[in-house]
Order: C-alpha cells, then structure tokens, then sequence
C-alpha cells in the first residue's frame, strides 16, 4: 500500500479516541499537540487522560463506544483491545467520512500515525507504511541530535520577516532565491552557537529586510 503523506490541520477540530489506556493517552496527548478538540470514549481512564479530563483539556464520555459516537468528528482513533468494537469504529468511520486509525491494525486504519520529530514549527515525519514501527523510531532518535532547537528559533525569525520580504519583493522566483541563500548560509550554525546578533545580521544582509525580535517587537 502506498500512502500519501499530508499534515493536517486540526486546530479546534473534533476527534475521538475510543480507549482510556497508555496507548489511548499517547494519541490523545499527540492530537493535543496539534491543539485538536479531543473526546476520550472509554468507561474508566488512566491517571494521565483522568487528570486531561479533569482540568477540561479533553471530554470524557464515560462509557463503552456506542454507533454514532464519530458523528461530526475529523479523525478517529480506536486504542481499545476489542477487536468488535474496532470493527465498528471502522465501518461507522467508513459510512461516515471520518478518517480512522485502529492502532496496530493496519488493514482497518485510514491513515497511519509517523514517528515524529519537532522543535517549533520544523515537524519531519518517519513513516515504515505500518510495516516496522520500530525503524521509525530508530530513525528519528538518529535525527533528534541533527535537529536542535536552532531550527525552531530559525522558522520563528523566518516567519517574522515573510510579509515584509513579499512587500518588498513581489516576485516569487526573487523570494525563493533569497530564501536558498539564507538557508545554504551558516545561519544556522550562528543560532545554534547563541549569536543571535550576528543572525539578525546575517538575515537583514541576504534577505534584505531587518528581522523583528519576537522578545520587543522592534526591528533590530
């Protein structure tokens, strides 16, 4: 099977976890991180979804998954050991048009969960296709020590600068030079060693326009 690989966006959006487990909190902190709406179906919860539920970061509908419980949802993921109730969850998110991820069961799952690594807003996903999770895993712990958090603070400054760079440069093929230029340089080599100094000028000289310091807001 050949999956296509996307990132969506599920801020404020619906999506269920059907399961009250370890595994069932791992893919509801996940979903959290992508500041998802979570409801946790499930009749009892570990302590780590108990005390989501009790601060309000998640619903809890304390009780077993019933027909109709994926109505008005994105996504949906079953972390129960039931494999009726999986089943279930499955053909209602089929009848229904909701993505559905039965853990550990790839033939009734939509769409598979990657090994992730972030640092800000850099995410880079490892995916076997389900065949080897644990390669994923393996991966990515290889690559935690490449990605530090110079690349968040990279994407944070890159973000600032992007409506004034457009202004001043209208024409895409221009912007998408400047932008080689600046990542091919030693920019990131600069954040990494601390010297924000010498990075704000290292932006300002290629991209020609003043980064904005995200701790005053003022150009630096």
């Amino acid at each position: 099977m050949s999956y296509y690989p996307l990132f969506l966006d599920l801020n404020d959006r619906p999506c269920v976890v059907i399961g009250g487990g370890r595994i069932a909190a791992d893919k509801t902190h996940a979903l959290l991180e992508a500041r998802a709406c979570v409801t946790v179906i499930a009749q009892d919860l570990i302590v780590s979804l108990a005390d989501l539920a009790a601060v309000g970061r998640i619903k809890h509908t304390a009780r077993l998954y019933q027909a109709g419980d994926l109505a008005g949802s994105v996504l949906a993921i079953s972390a129960t050991d039931d494999s009726a109730v999986n089943r279930q969850v499955w053909e209602e998110g089929r009848r229904s048009g909701v993505l559905v991820n039965v853990v550990d069961d790839v033939p009734l799952c939509d769409f598979i969960a990657p090994s992730v690594i972030r640092q800000g807003d850099l995410t880079v996903a490892i995916s076997t296709s389900g065949k080897a999770p644990a390669l994923a895993v393996r991966i990515r712990e290889s690559l935690e020590e490449k990605f530090g958090p110079e690349y968040a603070r990279f994407l944070e400054l890159a973000g600032a600068i992007r409506q004034s760079l457009a202004e001043k440069n209208p024409d895409f093929n221009t912007r998408r030079t400047l932008w080689y230029r600046l990542v091919d340089s030693d920019i990131l080599d600069l954040l990494r060693a601390g010297d924000e100094d010498a990075a704000y000028q290292k932006i300002e000289d290629i991209m020609g326009v003043p980064p904005v310091s995200l701790k005053t807001g003022a150009h630096v």
